[in-house]
């Protein structure tokens, strides 16, 4: 597929298994059918609600310094479209996605179902709490900006794991960070690219 030779490969994306994944998920499913011809193109699209589906490379970026297993559970805040959480569905065991806005959250599970993808359920919630009911989680993606890092998904994650997040001010470049907890606990951050993601809502107490 052309999308992943020439925005996410040529960008220096490797891992085997990502791009794989990139080229078997129909991401024109995933946008509103106006926007479908153009899916595939190099930006961020509209969804609806204030929300936007992430620009092809991104997606991979995020994906690929997860460094996903297939036996990993993984939780996602800001499930969007749902096309992150059909990407990680192929490469995880079990992917759970909260969204904040129901109708995103409705529609993103109704599209994940058709398309069989079985091993990701989605809730409409606040993402700031994370799922305490189904941590702890081998790895964590956030696809929305929240001006700090939550504590309570810092404490949902699995010693050893790691989480993806952007994070910065609204209205303002941000930063995506990977973070890694140690088997003992302690959280080692890493600054990888400036970015823009619509900002993470919800109960910043939460």
């Amino acid at each position: 597929m052309r999308m992943v030779e020439r925005q996410i490969e040529a960008r220096g994306v490797r891992d085997a298994r990502v791009l794989e994944v990139m080229r078997a998920v129909p991401r024109h499913r995933f946008v509103p059918p106006e926007r479908a011809a153009q899916a595939y193109r190099d930006h961020p699209l509209p969804i609806g609600h204030g929300q936007t589906i992430s620009q092809p490379y991104i997606v991979a970026t995020m994906t690929e310094l997860l460094q996903p297993k297939r036996d990993d559970r993984v939780l996602e805040i800001g499930t969007g479209s749902g096309y992150q959480a059909a990407v990680l569905s192929g490469l995880v065991a079990e992917v759970y996605s909260i969204e904040i806005v129901e109708p995103l959250a409705r529609r993103a599970e109704a599209v994940l179902k058709e398309l069989r993808y079985d091993n990701v359920t989605v809730r409409a919630g606040d993402g700031y709490a994370g799922w305490p009911e189904h941590a702890p989680f081998d790895a964590i993606i956030v696809t929305a900006a929240p001006e700090r890092v939550p504590q309570a998904l810092l404490d949902q994650l699995k010693p050893g794991g790691r989480m993806v997040i952007p994070v910065g001010p609204v209205h303002a470049l941000q930063e995506l960070r990977l973070i890694e907890k140690t088997a003992t606990g302690e959280l080692r951050n890493r600054r990888i690219a400036p970015v823009r993601f619509v900002p993470m809502t919800g109960d910043e107490g939460g």
